[in-house]
């Protein structure tokens, strides 16, 4: 089977995203506010992180925040669009089901990349720091490869809730994971060991290790096989529940 993005279709998209505040809001602005409040402007910015400052640790952070916010979020809305009825527009076009699902990822993966090339500006001009140039291309990296697995979960946020729900809740749940999930703050104790067992914590772990190669604010060190644990595990979780999604929705027509 062939799998063809529809240009035109793709730019519609686009342009309706743009042109949506909820998008640029929650997925472009609010991470480059968070990284100006917490990151550029604190009193600690310029202090040592690892292979870096405290400036570029908190820029990572957000930009994979966002990409998790616009992955999600995205993703969700095609699934809404799918039971709305879409499938049986799409029918009377040439563009097939899987070009339709890969023209809305296509979407969602230029917005998370839009989230994190602005929070990376945002550092590059506020004095943000890594000992080699490659740490923050393999930081970009790492952000947009691991943060497809947040369009699974969107996927089936959007399959498993109504309409007027599902957007608005794959974003607020990648806040609450990251309040607790040792992005927005530094966590220790029973707070870190619970942290670790939620769905943006091995994602940034892992967005962060250019940066730090596993030590924590803590000092304590997370190996690596222990984070691709934690992202293997909620892929997993995320496939399920797009599988009990899709019968659900499949149960409700």
């Amino acid at each position: 089977m062939t799998i063809s993005i529809s240009p035109t279709m793709l730019r519609v998209e686009a342009i309706r995203q743009v042109r949506n505040p909820y998008t640029l809001a929650f997925t472009l602005a609010m991470p480059v506010a968070m990284y100006l409040l917490f990151g550029a402007t604190a009193a600690y910015a310029s202090g040592r992180a690892g292979n870096g400052n405290v400036a570029f640790y908190v820029m990572v952070s957000m930009a994979a925040y966002g990409t998790a916010v616009a992955m999600s979020s995205l993703t969700s809305l095609a699934a809404t669009e799918a039971k709305q009825g879409w499938g049986r527009q799409l029918a009377m076009t040439p563009l097939t089901t899987a070009g339709y699902a890969a023209t809305k990822l296509v979407t969602a993966v230029m917005f998370a990349a839009l989230a994190v090339a602005f929070v990376f500006v945002a550092g590059l001009l506020t004095g943000a720091q890594a000992t080699e140039a490659w740490r923050w291309w393999a930081t970009a990296g790492i952000i947009l490869g691991t943060g497809l697995m947040f369009g699974l979960y969107g996927l089936g946020v959007g399959l498993f809730f109504t309409s007027d729900t599902a957007a608005a809740l794959a974003s607020i749940s990648m806040t609450f994971f990251a309040f607790f999930g040792n992005v927005f703050l530094p966590l220790d104790g029973v707070m870190l060991d619970i942290a670790r067992f939620t769905p943006l914590y091995g994602f940034v772990a892992l967005s962060r290790w250019p940066l730090t190669e596993g030590v924590l604010t803590t000092g304590q060190v997370d190996p690596l096989w222990l984070i691709c644990v934690n992202i293997v595990a909620w892929v997993g979780v995320f496939a399920l529940l797009v599988a009990v999604g899709a019968k659900r929705s499949r149960t409700r027509r």
